[in-house]
């Protein structure tokens, strides 16, 4: 689980003050605002690797860190050939906890919007045709011993746009088919209502009567979708579930869980879908998120461009 790798990353912390301030930072993440364990997670990693970068340069302490190490942190990240996703990364951690060092007086003034990461192109996320999206659907087939199951999330993922861990977390009370809609708690635990087509609804409400019944044990409460062993699901396991139905389709080797949500929104926007809407669905906080999704839908321009240019 999770909390158990948050539980030993910690542990891990120098036993420095800056160790046991970043400890006392990634609490704060969960309890004031509302982080997701997995995203904790990524933050720990990330300023643990940095706190080892300070003690062996004789920094111990958050008041201690100054934007000059900061940015030979930085390049030597570089020189290390990380990825500029991965530095920009640690820069965010880093800034978030000097952030979080201002707000409890352990630092005496916000220095990180002096501080600028590596520049990057915008990449255009993954997007399959809705035939191969459809092929990959109707890949589960009725020799598979959970075929109910993998096609209910299968089908959730795309007719949702939810996050794997999104799925993962869903509790049966979360849904109502009778409105067909269910509820979804994102990042941060805020909440989203999104609405289900009818072969979601229908293939779900398929394994909730002949598949899940099998499946649940005492410890599986009301989580949806349930593994083998009756324990809920995880992210982990609808990322490999979705990564061996892909093969089996023949899609992209590229192709992930996260590509079902660009999908599900790239073909919104391509109906007719308004970005305001798609934006609500997606749990985007930020509508230049959701914008990304106009420039994937090469049809849709090319539309716009032939009935509003003076010279198509």
């Amino acid at each position: 689980m999770v909390s158990t790798q948050l539980q030993t990353l910690q542990d891990r912390l120098l036993s420095d003050p800056l160790g046991t301030t970043i400890g006392r930072f990634l609490d704060y993440l969960a309890v004031e605002a509302g982080l997701a364990e997995n995203t904790r997670l990524a933050y720990g990693r990330d300023l643990l690797h940095f706190a080892m970068y300070c003690k062996s340069n004789n920094v111990t302490t958050l008041e201690h860190i100054e934007p000059k190490l900061i940015y030979t942190y930085l390049r030597t990240l570089s020189r290390e050939r990380k990825a500029e996703t991965t530095i920009s990364r640690a820069l965010v951690a880093v800034k978030m906890l000097l952030r979080f060092g201002v707000l409890t007086g352990q630092v005496p003034e916000d220095f990180t919007s002096i501080i600028e990461g590596p520049k990057r192109w915008q990449r255009l996320p993954v997007v399959c045709n809705k035939r191969k999206v459809i092929d990959l659907l109707e890949t589960p087939t009725a020799d598979d011993p959970f075929y109910l199951r993998d096609k209910a999330v299968l089908e959730m993922l795309y007719a949702t746009g939810m996050r794997a861990s999104e799925v993962a977390d869903l509790k049966i009370s979360d849904l109502n088919f009778s409105i067909g809609y269910l509820r979804c708690l994102g990042k941060g635990k805020k909440e989203r209502i999104i609405p289900l087509g009818k072969v979601a609804i229908e293939i779900t409400g398929q394994y909730l009567q002949d598949l899940r019944p099998r499946l649940a044990r005492g410890q599986s409460r009301d989580f949806l979708f349930l593994s083998r062993t009756g324990r809920a699901m995880s992210r982990i396991d609808i990322w490999r579930m979705v990564k061996k139905y892909a093969r089996r389709a023949g899609m992209p080797r590229n192709l992930t869980v996260h590509t079902l949500r660009h999908c599900f929104a790239s073909h919104l926007l391509s109906g007719g879908a308004d970005l305001r809407s798609l934006q609500e669905m997606l749990g985007h906080v930020d509508i230049a998120t959701t914008q990304i999704y106009t420039h994937v839908d090469q049809d849709r321009l090319r539309s716009i461009h032939k009935k509003y240019h003076p010279r198509p």
